[in-house]
């Protein structure tokens, strides 16, 4: 079995039988940038000035409007807006766009809404009228604190910008992640903690440190720059999980630390292999329905999406899953918990019996990647170190 793209309309595939739908998720995706990163793969644009951001509102709300259908009924326990910098958007336009999405959809008490923000000095002077607007969790892509990496990565924001930027936060949000990178160019173990612990100075509730990688169609995969070797990159790996678990954090998935109960609830979801619906250029989401569990995904180029908005046509591919790409699918995101998960919710996510990957799951075992034991599933700590390697089994797997 291999990873399927997405393909048109119609494709068939044999029916699920879900007892209980998964929890639901909203994302929202903008898609400028002022300026595209190096490294960066994700559907982002440059601005080349002001984005069109009220114009870009209504079209995310017609889009909505037109998926209603899809989840008519189902209360949304997270929303995340992402992008591209989600924090040009004006904090009207974000309000207004809050505000509309409330209106058309259940919201669960207390969900979790969380906004992308760059330190930029501009996108901190909102996070006042961010938090009025209703969101209450603040993601800052720091990435270091370190001038000297921050313009190797392309940032437009200085070490001095992100420290305030942090500062202005703590005054709106009491629930703020901090995104790291480590095994950047010409980066030495010294100054990658030292980037951990000016981030640990603050006390946010939740950290994302992400190992660089280089990406197929970036700048960085064509003329990669010096980077830190395995030997190197590795050593930063521990000592960073080392100083979080003495700070108090829980390295509860592969990337993410947090404080005890301050893990972010729609990361959660997706690792879990809940469902989200995704609006916006570029977005995905993941559908269940009693019968099947479907994919789609938005055009990607800005007007290309608004565009086709207007004629109902902003999802470009559609796909109905088949049980290996549940099977996989599934495995490729719990797997990147630590703690694993619990063997029934493989069924209860897929519709699936766990029998199905047994062979896997003993290869896995046998290999010392994985661990089995009371019900539950989690990689063992080479699993972890390993985890492409784990993954690859199920990737493997025909049935």
């Amino acid at each position: 079995m291999s990873s399927q793209a997405l393909q048109p309309f119609g494709i068939k595939s044999q029916p699920a039988n879900f007892k209980a739908l998964p929890p639901l998720s909203l994302y929202i995706h903008v898609p400028w940038c002022v300026r595209k990163c190096p490294y960066c793969d994700f559907n982002s644009h440059e601005s080349h000035g002001a984005i069109p951001d009220q114009e870009y509102v209504d079209a995310l709300l017609r889009d909505l409007d037109s998926a209603l259908p899809l989840i008519w009924g189902r209360k949304v326990y997270s929303i995340f807006i992402g992008g591209g910098t989600p924090s040009l958007l004006s904090g009207d336009s974000l309000s207004y766009l809050l505000t509309q999405v409330r209106m058309r959809l259940p919201l669960a008490h207390e969900a979790e809404v969380t906004l992308e923000a760059n330190p930029g000095t501009v996108e901190a002077d909102k996070f006042a009228a961010f938090r009025d607007a209703g969101v209450n969790r603040l993601s800052i892509g720091i990435q270091s604190f370190n001038n000297i990496h921050l313009q190797a990565l392309g940032r437009i924001h200085s070490g001095d910008e992100a420290r305030r930027a942090i500062e202005i936060a703590q005054t709106h949000f009491d629930n703020i992640n901090l995104d790291l990178m480590y095994a950047l160019p010409s980066q030495s173990q010294e100054e990658a903690m030292l980037d951990v612990q000016t981030a640990l100075s603050f006390a946010p509730q939740h950290l994302s440190c992400y190992h660089l990688t280089l990406e197929p169609n970036t700048l960085f995969a064509h003329q990669p720059p010096p980077l830190p070797d395995d030997d190197a990159s590795s050593e930063m790996q521990l000592g960073i999980e080392t100083a979080m678990a003495a700070h108090g954090y829980e390295h509860y998935e592969t990337s993410a630390f947090a404080k005890p109960g301050k893990h972010s609830r729609h990361n959660l979801n997706y690792w879990q292999f809940g469902d989200y619906l995704g609006i916006g250029a570029g977005a995905h989401s993941k559908l269940s329905f009693h019968d099947k569990v479907i994919r789609q995904a938005r055009h990607k180029q800005p007007k290309a999406y608004m565009d086709g908005v207007t004629q109902g046509l902003q999802v470009q591919s559609e796909q109905v899953l088949g049980k290996d790409d549940l099977a996989f699918e599934f495995m490729m995101n719990a797997l990147r918990l630590n703690g694993g998960f619990e063997e029934l919710l493989f069924q209860e996510r897929t519709s699936l019996p766990l029998l199905l990957i047994r062979n896997e799951l003993q290869t896995a075992e046998q290999k010392g990647l994985l661990l089995r034991e009371a019900g539950r599933i989690a990689p063992t700590e080479m699993g972890r170190r390993f985890l492409n390697d784990l993954l690859q089994i199920f990737l493997a797997a025909e049935h």
